[in-house]
């Protein structure tokens, strides 16, 4: 049966309960105990979670027949299995059971657990499951050359056959043979594999199952969390479906996350990024905040779309990330959503940038980044300390408190002279502040770089509600554009997000609306406009959208006589009932 509707905190004690006892019954003294225990719950407060749990239905209670005065309590069973939720008599997982499965996931850790503990779960099961397929495939076909079954087996196990050197006995029905061992079983599978594999090097190997199980509740969950996956193969799912499934995962988790620091661009923002800057077969296109990869992802499947996977694959993908954890679940994505052409790197791209041609800074033709906003510590005297800081910060420094600007002279230097496009999500603030940045933002206007900025709608994004912008730059920009910034008022072009209630998001229209804009270059009604250089130095090289463009708000016209002639009426009505009222306290004296 389907959960009934009941609070987060009566739920929350429902799954601690259930974790310990199942359907099994218990008295109030282990119900104490157990909510003491695992969820610091005070004695005296349980009798009124149990009787909550009775109401919602959640909770059988009878007499106990040892002691009259005593009662016995039974859960009653309120979540689907997964087994129940997941057809597995087909041989491919659809889109909407690996959907059920992650938020099976979910809701198990909750908050409790750090979600990266899923990704790592399911690139491990992924990986497992496709080695399995590569061998069963390649015996086939060693059999079919006149090999003996044993023969066979022996070659199918050759690492050429395979996307990873994997040893059989970490292969996922092998590990979770005996749940006493899975910690360290996990544990030791990840650290050989990335042993044995260079690509998975600090990417698999930096989570600590035998640390995280040494509570008594995350042991339950992740033997839960391994059944779970246990399910079904996951060597027939698509690319595209368990992408997808991937990136949900780090959706539904962002809000969470955002409150700690981690910023996760929302995807929807990215698309409209990508549609800008088009990026074509065979291009480069470079990240140097990559974080999950989303920008990179993005891009290859806007090339999937407009001319087939062949042709996406001829996309060259580089990105850099500064937070260990976070390029290793970037690297992880890739490999989830099929997509092998790419080069990453660890490391702080504002003094290291990874990327060079012999003895300068490596080129792309599309440059794309969501940096983290008014990120502090990168003032002249750092900077100078860094890689390539003449070539790289040309038009100046930054003030200490915000890298907004330096990030972006990174991205333009980045950039190839003839074919770089550069698109970056930027802080709001960047476009108006005075200073340093206003000297930085002049100058590259004078170079005229600067071909369009969006003004986003506020609440996009989980970490802030701020509306955010969008600021294109082309190093080659077309003779009818230069001299001249497009300037968008993109405030209005949102819908309200289906899931997290105080957010917003961009739909398919919207996005449509802003690329068409750009596009055209051109708009009306206080939604794009294409202003010359000179206005904007008379404005004193300040960016602000909402000075060059803000929506014309429409003027109703009003009928002064109909409307005076109405409002007699509404007094000779009101005149009317104050009469009658009068009347009845004359009446009642």
């Amino acid at each position: 049966m389907a959960a009934a509707k009941a609070p987060k905190w009566i739920e929350r004690r429902y799954s601690v309960l259930w974790d310990e006892f199942k359907d099994s019954s218990f008295r109030m003294e282990d119900a104490v105990r157990v909510l003491v225990e695992r969820n610091k719950d005070r004695e005296e407060e349980v009798p009124v979670y149990l009787s909550e749990l009775r109401k919602v239905g959640w909770l059988r209670s009878e007499l106990d027949p040892q002691d009259a005065r005593k009662r016995i309590y039974t859960l009653k069973k309120v979540y689907k299995d997964i087994e129940d939720l997941i057809d597995t008599s087909t041989t491919e997982i659809t889109r909407s059971e690996i959907d059920a499965l992650l938020k099976k996931a979910a809701d198990l850790i909750r908050t409790r657990v750090d979600y990266s503990f899923i990704l790592i779960l399911l690139f491990l099961k992924r990986i497992s499951d496709k080695w399995e397929l590569d061998f069963q495939k390649a015996k086939e076909e060693a059999m079919e050359d006149g090999l003996t079954e044993e023969e066979a087996e022996e070659e199918a196990k050759n690492a050429a056959y395979h996307d990873f050197d994997f040893p059989e006995e970490y292969l996922w029905d092998n590990i979770r043979k005996d749940v006493s061992t899975l910690p360290e079983k996990l544990s030791e599978a990840l650290k050989t594999l990335a042993e044995r594999n260079k690509e998975l090097k600090d990417v698999i190997d930096n989570v600590d199952f035998i640390q995280f199980t040494t509570s008594r509740e995350n042991a339950e969950i992740l033997r839960q969390l391994v059944e779970l996956f246990s399910v079904r193969k996951l060597h027939h799912v698509s690319p595209d479906v368990l992408g997808d499934a991937y990136e949900w995962v780090l959706g539904y988790f962002a809000p969470q996350k955002a409150k700690e620091g981690e910023v996760y661009t929302p995807r929807e923002v990215i698309r409209l990024l990508v549609e800008i800057l088009d990026p074509k077969p065979g291009e480069s296109v470079y990240d140097p905040a990559s974080a999950s990869n989303g920008m990179l992802i993005v891009s290859y499947k806007h090339v999937e779309a407009e001319s087939g996977k062949s042709e996406a694959d001829k996309l060259f993908l580089f990105g850099q990330e500064a937070n260990h954890k976070t390029l290793a679940l970037g690297r992880m994505n890739l490999y989830i959503h099929d997509i092998k052409n790419h080069n990453l790197a660890y490391g702080d791209t504002l003094l290291y940038p990874k990327f060079k041609e012999g003895e300068r800074l490596k080129q792309f033709d599309v440059v794309i980044a969501n940096p983290p906003w008014n990120q502090d510590g990168y003032e002249e005297e750092r900077l100078k300390k860094g890689d390539f800081w003449k070539s790289r910060f040309r038009y100046g420094f930054v003030p200490k408190q915000s890298a907004d600007w330096a990030w972006i002279q990174h991205m333009v230097a980045s950039a190839k002279d003839d074919t770089g496009r550069v698109g970056v999500v930027i802080d709001n603030g960047c476009l108006f502040r005075g200073g340093k940045e206003k000297a930085i933002r002049s100058a590259m206007l004078e170079d005229d770089l600067i071909e369009a900025v969006l003004l986003l709608p506020e609440k996009l994004f989980y970490n802030t509600g701020a509306p955010g912008a969008v600021i294109i730059l082309n190093k080659n920009k077309p003779e009818d554009r230069k001299g001249k910034v497009l300037f968008i008022n993109a405030s209005g072009e949102y819908e309200k997000h289906p899931d997290v209630r105080k957010l917003n998001r961009l739909g398919d229209k919207n996005i449509q609306n802003i690329v068409k804009a750009y596009q055209e270059f051109d708009g009306g009604d206080g939604f794009a406009r294409a202003v010359p250089l000179e206005e904007i130095k008379e404005n004193d090289y300040n960016l602000n959208v909402t000075l060059y463009v803000f929506p014309e708000e429409e003027i109703e016209e009003i009928d002064v006589e109909k409307e005076w002639n109405e409002l007699r009426i509404i007094e000779e009505e009101i005149a009317g009932v104050e009469e009658k009222i009068e009347g009845y306290l004359r009446e009642i004296g």
